[in-house]
């Protein structure tokens, strides 16, 4: 199981609570945010959630060394890998799917333009 974290008790509350999740994000992102969490929680790392349903994928440019999730329209989950110093060394030469058992949630966002 992936361990998820979040960047702000905000942002924990807005994601985590039925209620909370609907009146900050509406209803039907709130459910799409649902699911991804439910994904990352169901995973045994990143790797399994390659090919899933969300199309979790990495990023690049100023966002390299994080991942986004699809949620609506042009909305994504963003979250990055919460590395150990030990961890550093493994994705020195690029982030290993099958590694990252652990992420913290970042944002929900059109980062898009």
């Amino acid at each position: 199981m992936i361990k998820v974290d979040f960047k702000s008790r905000r942002l924990a509350k807005d994601c985590q609570d039925d209620r909370s999740r609907n009146r900050a994000f509406g209803k039907a992102r709130a459910k799409k945010i649902a699911r991804r969490l439910s994904s990352l929680l169901a995973a045994t790392s990143l790797e399994d959630l390659r090919n899933a349903p969300g199309h979790f994928h990495e990023l690049s440019g100023g966002r390299a060394g994080q991942f986004a999730a699809d949620l609506d329209g042009p909305y994504r989950l963003i979250f990055e890998p919460v590395l150990t110093d030990a961890d550093r060394e493994i994705h020195r030469e690029g982030l290993v799917w099958s590694r990252i058992t652990h992420v913290r949630i970042l944002s929900i966002e059109d980062y898009h333009g």
